[in-house]
């Protein structure tokens, strides 16, 4: 029995054996399928193309798969590639490409994900482009709008808050710029231009890194407004009205100063300026204080060698780009100097009409004749005798070739005496001697002016 037993171990042993050691492969039924499609073929050598940096063999690859397999479900991310390529490139002219490439992808496929990536892409070409501030701003301003853009259109995507920094480094250049035209006006004394940029600046970019330097610049400009109205020779209550309107709009911004940002440097230049022009001194609250030292607190320092090389480079200064906050995505209105013109102007109007008691408007009725209205008078002819002799013209003058001769009854008559057709006769052929002269000196121009040589 035990034999038995193990005669049959050893004949499930070697059987076990014999077939773990059969060279043979578990059946597939996949096996002799290419899984495999030929449009992802396509899209896997574009990506190798462009990992290559062979940006013309993947835009071709790209370009077949589309028109190839139209109903592929690789052709929105073919497409969207398409304008990749043309970013990497990184020439003005492939960035133009790109753009255009993006922008077709969003009109064409709205509602994918990839739309808000195609849109961070448009920005980010522009964002590229940035100079600085006291360069074209051409592209930054394009970058602004395209940001905004994104965080309206898309604000649950995840490149969101890509979009969102990126537009507070954008809005730092352009509120810089303003800063420095507002300036620039501010130190030639053009008080009313500098006003209106200052306004702009403060009521558009608040997280501006000089915010507190453009609203003390906007209260000064009002100040000096102010004196400058003291100074003109005008009736007391408009210089008054003009002075208190200038001083209260210079307390708004040093009070924005104080309530806003606390921890600038301007901050008690605010204060000792509000107790200058009788003003209350508000008080900032601790909030506002936390809020501003965060601000400054994410901005970082530029030492002295990168300052150096921002100087010789392109690309403006970003370090000053607060990284807390949200960006302003719709601009105020804006502040210009000719409407503050316009409005003073129509200020002292009105003060001087109601002083002079023409300020108000009046109807009157005249009733002539009996309040009957007087028939037309009939309209001068011609043809009608004149009222006047003087209205009678004067006879012409004699001519040369006549002679009037008085008779003694009283009768004029007209005779040609031999001297008189000598005369005429005289005048005559010097007449036509003219019109000869003249006829040749046409020709002579005319002749002239064939000779002129016409440029080409």
């Amino acid at each position: 029995m035990f034999r038995r037993v193990l005669i049959a171990l050893l004949l499930a042993t070697s059987l076990l054996t014999a077939v773990a050691c059969k060279n043979k492969k578990a059946t597939n039924p996949l096996a002799h399928i290419n899984s495999k499609q030929p449009d992802k073929v396509l899209f896997d050598r574009s990506m190798e193309a462009m990992k290559q940096r062979k940006y013309d063999v993947a835009r071709i690859t790209l370009q077949t798969l589309i028109n190839t397999y139209p109903d592929s479900e690789f052709v929105a991310r073919a497409k969207l590639t398409v304008g990749e390529s043309w970013y990497q490139e990184g020439t003005t002219a492939a960035l133009a490409q790109a753009e255009t490439e993006f922008r077709d992808f969003i009109t064409f496929f709205p509602n994918m994900p990839e739309a808000a990536e195609a849109q961070l892409k448009i920005a980010d070409i522009h964002y590229r482009q940035m100079e600085k501030p006291d360069r074209d701003y051409a592209h930054a301003r394009r970058a602004e709008d395209e940001y905004r853009q994104l965080l309206m259109q898309y604000p649950d995507s995840k490149l969101a808050d890509t979009a969102r920094q990126r537009l507070l480094e954008v809005q730092e250049v352009l509120a810089e710029r303003e800063f420095r035209i507002a300036r620039f006006y501010y130190l030639r004394q053009s008080l009313l231009a500098s006003v209106a940029r200052a306004k702009t600046l403060t009521d558009t970019y608040p997280l501006y890194s000089k915010s507190d330097e453009g609203l003390f610049m906007l209260g000064q400009c009002y100040e000096l407004q102010a004196e400058r109205t003291r100074a003109v020779k005008a009736p007391d209550a408009l210089k008054q009205k003009l002075i208190k309107g200038y001083l209260d709009n210079a307390a708004q911004a040093y009070d924005k100063i104080v309530t806003r940002y606390p921890a600038m440097p301007r901050y008690q230049d605010a204060r000792r300026r509000l107790s200058a022009i009788d003003r209350p001194v508000p008080t900032p609250t601790p909030e506002a204080i936390d809020l501003n030292k965060k601000e400054l607190a994410s901005r970082t320092a530029t030492t002295r060698y990168g300052r150096f090389l921002t100087n010789m480079s392109k690309r403006p200064d970003l370090s000053a780009a607060v990284r807390v906050g949200d960006p302003s995505l719709v601009d105020p209105k804006q502040t210009d100097a000719p409407n503050l013109v316009r409005e003073i102007n129509s200020v002292v109007k009105s003060e001087m009409d109601a002083g002079n008691g023409t300020g108000k408007v009046s109807v009157e009725t005249v009733n002539g004749n009996g309040g009957k209205i007087p028939e037309n008078q009939p309209a001068p002819r011609s043809t009608e005798a004149a009222v006047n002799p003087s209205d009678v013209p004067a006879e012409a003058p004699p001519q040369l070739n006549e002679s009037t001769s008085i008779s003694g009854d009283g009768s004029s008559s007209s005779t040609t005496s031999p001297n008189a057709t000598t005369s005429s006769s005289a005048n005559t052929s010097s007449t036509k001697d003219d019109s000869k002269n003249a006829s040749s000196s046409r020709k002579a121009k005319k002749k002239h002016r064939l000779r002129i040589p016409i440029p080409f």
